[in-house]
């Protein structure tokens, strides 16, 4: 080992002393229950290390300076997904999302990375995702593509396989974008449908990529929330959620965020916050935690968490209308952090089935992760589509012609894995307030056409 992988290693052990959470890493008493929860341990055939046991265990054998954070130690937290599946698991309520986060800031914080990769970092997480004009001007570009009619030709002549692989196949799953025009008219309050009587009054998390590339979810979940009875107002002040920072290193800026958010929010008196993602709102419902050292705002980050809720929950509670779509098979694959962290499991499937024409079928291993995780289908790419062979398992046995997700990450995997399949044509993915929202404007159409 060099002088400077030295200096460096204990460097880290130090960061990892004074920054990890001991009492939690002692919390583990590794019983195993995580082990079957986990999917890089089953994945990898019971590779210890590649459990959340193992690398808790790994962790505190750093803190404890009896093991060298070492390349080995980088790659196993690396091919973590962070899905939390472990902590429903784990009988002594260890908070690994959390010790995870932690650890790989400190990592990233130590690294000498070329210029290539500082600039492309900053124009991730400081210049794109945070600034709402500059992700609508990604999202222009991408319409222009699109419309232009360089996609077709870009496809047809193959010039997409330039940008690799993986990132070739999402291209070819990615939605239809609006106009630059349109999302750059952006409602900011809107009343119930019809002057109904105001039931709640909400505030919308409309978020990053939601608002630009999934924007058609946004209006559809508005839609929903109108018809409900909602009066609704969207905070101009609001910015990306965060989580993108706090899983790659970036905590500084997620606490940023959230502190940004927090003060968009809390100027109105309403009764929930509502998040459509359940990446998003996983994160929102811990600001309290991420900011639980930044004096002032931790009172503030805990009013602000006692309001958000998941759409699918509001709607469960307020009641949408009837629904009704033409006959079909329906099954549900969970968004990992809506489950494991919200706890948002019943309402999106009591919802589906309350559609008239639809047949459930609960898919095995529902809460099992797709493999999306962020970023993960991309600096992972081989065992982000090894668990999705396995996950497209499991939906092809459903024989399902609609696939239902709650989060755009999600979307994309599962519509990548019926690429990947060859199903396009007999089974679609969507969001499932795309899928409401459909069902209630199908069933208006239908009895209206009745009446008449």
């Amino acid at each position: 080992m060099t002088d400077n992988q030295t200096s460096r290693a204990a460097e880290l052990t130090k960061q990892f002393q004074d920054r990890l959470d001991y009492d939690e890493l002692l919390n583990c008493m590794r019983c195993g229950f995580c082990l079957p929860a986990c999917p890089t341990y089953r994945e990898t055939k019971g590779n210890e290390a590649a459990s959340p046991r193992g690398r808790i265990a790994m962790m505190k054998a750093v803190v404890d300076g009896v093991y060298e954070p070492d390349e080995d130690f980088e790659n196993q937290l690396s091919l973590c997904l962070g899905c939390r599946a472990c902590e429903p698991a784990c009988p002594s309520g260890v908070k690994y999302g959390h010790l995870l986060e932690e650890a790989t800031d400190i990592l990233q914080a130590s690294k000498q990375p070329s210029a290539l990769v500082r600039a492309t970092r900053w124009f991730i997480f400081t210049h794109l995702f945070p600034k709402r004009r500059q992700m609508r001007r990604a999202a222009g570009l991408l319409w222009l593509y699109q419309k232009s009619g360089l996609q077709t030709l870009s496809r047809a002549t193959r010039l997409t396989r330039l940008a690799g692989k993986q990132l070739s196949a999402l291209e070819r799953v990615l939605p239809k974008l609006p106009s630059p025009k349109w999302l750059n008219n952006r409602p900011t309050h809107l009343v119930p449908q019809g002057g109904a009587t105001v039931k709640k009054k909400v505030a919308f998390f409309s978020g990053c990529m939601m608002d630009t590339i999934f924007v058609a979810t946004n209006d559809a979940t508005l839609f929903l929330l109108q018809r409900v009875g909602c009066e609704v107002f969207i905070p101009a002040g609001q910015s990306c959620c965060g989580a993108l920072h706090a899983h790659s290193g970036e905590k500084v800026k997620a606490k940023e965020l959230a502190k940004q958010n927090i003060a968009a929010f809390e100027k109105r008196e309403i009764d929930w916050i509502v998040s459509n993602a359940g990446g998003c709102g996983a994160i929102l419902t811990e600001y309290d935690d991420l900011l639980k050292e930044e004096p002032g705002w931790h009172e503030r980050a805990q009013e602000f968490v006692k309001k958000v809720r998941d759409i699918s929950e509001i709607l469960l509670e307020t009641g949408l209308p009837e629904m009704e779509l033409p006959p079909q098979t329906v099954t549900y694959q969970d968004s990992c952090h809506l489950r494991n962290v919200m706890k948002t499991v019943a309402a999106p499937r009591k919802l589906i089935q309350a559609i008239k024409g639809v047949t459930f079928v609960e898919m095995n291993e529902a809460d099992r992760c797709c493999g999306s995780a962020g970023t993960y289908n991309i600096v992972e790419q081989a065992m982000s589509m090894q668990i999705l062979d396995e996950k497209m398992k499991n939906v092809k046995e459903t024989k399902a012609a609609t696939i239902v997700t709650a989060n755009p990450g999600c979307l994309l995997q599962m519509k990548l894995g019926i690429e990947r399949e060859g199903l396009t044509d007999s089974l679609c993915g969507t969001h499932i307030a795309d899928l409401l929202a459909e069902a209630v404007k199908y069933r208006d159409e239908h009895s209206s056409s009745q009446v008449d």
